[in-house]
């Protein structure tokens, strides 16, 4: 699910510059699967699929499959539009360290956002 996840974010130039001061790294759980997101001044610099010993990461975002596959859809329905949309219906829980998250919520909102087939962030 996460296997362009880079190249879209990357290849988004406003994208990059919106997160240019971005420097971190987060988990993506999708189930039970871990990945490892880093992030090095806006571009992602690698995507780590887990299971991970002792993983080091800043904040995850923890959500089953059928959640993040309605919110990477084309055309997501209502509640599946926005990652706090999943947080209000209970699909998806932020844990973790939420200052990188939270001062960069445009940015991250974007990059979870470009796995969405055709999506313009």
């Amino acid at each position: 699910m996460l296997t362009h996840l880079a190249a879209r974010v990357n290849g988004d130039a406003n994208l990059v510059r919106r997160g240019k001061f971005v420097n971190t790294s987060f988990l993506i759980a999708i189930d039970n699967a871990d990945h490892i997101v880093r992030i090095e001044h806006g571009r992602i610099a690698s995507v780590t699929p887990g299971p991970f010993i002792t993983p080091n990461y800043s904040f995850a975002l923890r959500a089953p499959r059928e959640a993040w596959e309605n919110l990477w859809s084309e055309k997501p329905i209502p509640g599946f539009t926005d990652i706090f949309a999943l947080v209000k219906k209970k699909l998806l829980r932020i844990e973790g360290d939420l200052h990188p998250f939270m001062s960069n919520l445009l940015y991250f909102k974007g990059v979870l956002a470009a796995p969405r087939s055709g999506a313009a962030t």
